[in-house]
This record gives C-alpha cells, structure tokens and sequence, in this order.
C-alpha cells in the first residue's frame, strides 16, 4: 500500500553543539494517511540539489536560498537569517513536490532524503521516518534526540490521561490513552531503526568504544518504552479513588453471573485463563504488542511491511549494481581480447618484416 506525499512544510529550525556548532530544520512530511518528519543541516540541501541536477540532468524548478557570506557568524545570532533560509527550503521542497515533471520527485536522492522508504514511488514511511538508507552518525544522533522528544510527549499524553481521569472525564482520558498508544507504537519502531543503525556504523568503521556508547542509548530507550508500555496498559479511568466501587462496575450479579458462566452454570472454561487476543490461533504477544490497539496493531505491521521494503530494494539496488559491474567487466574482457588480437597481428606482421630483413641481410653476407 503506497501513500501518496500531500505537503511537505519546513516548521522550525534547532542549533546544535556537536560535533561542531549547527543548525538543523526540520522537515514535516504529510501523507494521505500518516506523517512523519526528518531534520537536515543546510549542507544536505545543497548535496541534494548536486545530486538531483547529476541524476535527472536538468536542475530543480527552484534554486536554493544563498549561502549568506560569513554565515558561520551570522546564522548563529540573527534568527531572521535562519526564518528567511528556512522559508527558501520550504519553498524549494514544495517546487519539486509540485512541479509538472515528476523526475525529481521520483528520483532516488529525493525519497531518501524525505525518508521514504526505497520501495515506494510515492510511499511514505512511518511515523517518525526512520528512513530507508543507513543512517550517518549525525543522523543517528538526530533520530535519537527525536525519538527522546516522542518519549516525552507519550509521557505528557499518560500525565494528561490521568488528569482527566480524575477530574471524571471519562471520553477525554480514553483519548488520552489512545494517543499514548499510537505515539508509542511508533516509537518502538523507531527504536529498532537505531539499532540497526549502529550495524550499519559498525560496519562503516565507527570506533567500539563510540559503538557501546550508542548502544547504551538504544538500551535506555528500549528500558523507557518498557516502563512506558506498562503505564498505558492499564487506563486509570476512577484512578486515586474517584468513583465508587458501583459507578466502577454498574454490572449486577446476575448479569455478571450469566456471562462468565456455562450454560451448565459452572463457570466457563474459556474463563479459567487470562483474556488476551486470538488472531486465529494461540495468541504471541510481544512487549511491542502488548500496549496497543487494534489500530495501533495495524500502523506496527504496517511500518513493518515498510521497513522490510525498503530491505529488499536495498538488496535489488546491490544486485543491480552487482550486475552492471559484471556486464562492465565483460565488455571490458570483449576490449582487452581485441586488444590482444591486433597486438598478436602486429607482432606477426613484424616478425615477418623482421624475417624478409635477415633474408636480404643473408644475401648482402
């Protein structure tokens, strides 16, 4: 199931200490069904316009925001420096979402930068973007700081569950909860994505000691998401002991009675155990499905499908290439052969000049 991209909007932008001072702008990304946002330095910009004016062979609709001279110095104190840069990004991203000619908004270099997933034309990813392509340092720590952002906020969504609860709303703290349960969803796969991005960096070279450091992190937030996970299992909705024990449960005896019960009037079997879903079988729950909805279930298969997507046309595109080297190689074989072919005729025909000399010298003797 492919979304298509609806708006693209540039909100803020956020200066960082590390590695060195910059500024970072984050990027809202809307589709038909869900959204989600990245965070990209000015530099990623500039490499995105070289890399969409080298792939499709004509440049974007619309030229990026200038590079201010002594910007180093003036981007770090002048907020209108970076609202009027952040409003040409926004107006740049918007031209090639909008433009007639679709080749930059189909290009590769296009969809990874948005965090799209590979395998989608059009696709958008989950909420919260992991991204398709390996993640860089800067963009780990990126997602990272996000994802520490989206821990708060389901933090806020259970404080505020809980104060509606108390003050008896009812409908407003079941909402509450839902919203917990969503965000959460969402950030347990997030989650998932960093650890495979400290493969990655594994295997780009990234030094052991900066690999366990990151690998902390990620255990951190798995330890959160956990605690998280059990505060939203169970609703407060007569929490501190609002409500009394009837309002909890209006249900009579009687009622209670012939629901729980068999026909025979014993107690049903199917009672004995702990309620749980059955998706047709004996229920698998898992510490992410554990939390959530129905709805929630759905949006975690679904990024799931997305990311094993993205996976596969991770391998096609390494196959791909694997194949134009072969083909490369060959017709470099077929070149090399010809080569030795012309160089073997020019050695006969100078070795038979060589041998008409030593003829006509054995004649001079």
């Amino acid at each position: 199931m492919s979304t298509v991209i609806q708006a693209i909007y540039v909100r803020a932008y956020e200066e960082r200490p590390s590695p060195k001072p910059h500024t970072v702008y984050r990027i809202e990304i809307q589709a038909s069904v869900r959204s989600w946002q990245m965070w990209r330095r000015y530099s990623e910009f500039a490499d995105l316009h070289t890399e969409l004016t080298k792939s499709t062979g004509a440049p974007p609709p619309a030229e990026l925001p200038p590079k201010h001279a002594l910007s180093m110095f003036r981007s770090h104190s002048n907020p209108a420096v970076l609202d009027e840069r952040r409003a040409g990004l926004e107006r740049y991203l918007r031209a090639i979402l909008g433009a007639r000619d679709d080749r930059w908004r189909d290009a590769f270099a296009f969809r990874d930068f948005l965090g799209v997933p590979v395998g989608k034309a059009h696709g958008g990813g989950s909420e919260g973007g992991g991204g398709s392509a390996p993640l860089t340092s800067s963009a780990w720590l990126d997602e990272h700081t996000d994802l520490q952002a989206r821990m708060r906020d389901v933090r806020a969504d259970v404080n505020k569950r809980d104060a509606l609860a108390d003050m008896g709303d009812v409908g407003g703290s079941h909402q509450a909860n839902v919203q917990a349960k969503k965000k959460l969803a969402a950030a347990l796969a997030r989650v998932g994505v960093l650890d495979d991005g400290v493969r990655d960096l594994a295997l780009a070279g990234m030094s052991e000691g900066e690999l366990q450091r990151r690998r902390d992190m990620v255990g951190r937030l798995r330890d959160e998401c956990a605690k998280l996970a059990r505060v939203v299992t169970v609703a407060r909705l007569t929490s501190r002991g609002v409500g009394a024990p009837a309002e909890r449960d209006p249900a009579a005896e009687a009622d209670r009675a012939a629901l729980l019960s068999s026909p025979s009037g014993k107690p049903a079997a199917g009672f004995q155990r702990p309620i749980t879903r059955v998706f047709g079988g004996q229920p698998r729950e898992t510490e992410q499905t554990r939390p959530l909805d129905d709805q929630g279930l759905v949006q975690l298969q679904q990024t799931q499908m997305d990311h094993q997507d993205a996976q596969l046309s991770q391998l096609s595109a390494i196959l791909h290439r694997q194949k134009q080297l072969g083909v490369a190689i060959g017709q470099e074989i077929e070149v090399q052969n010809e080569m030795l072919d012309d160089l073997t005729g020019e050695v006969d025909r100078v070795g038979g000049k060589l041998k008409g000399a030593k003829t006509q010298m054995n004649r001079l003797g």
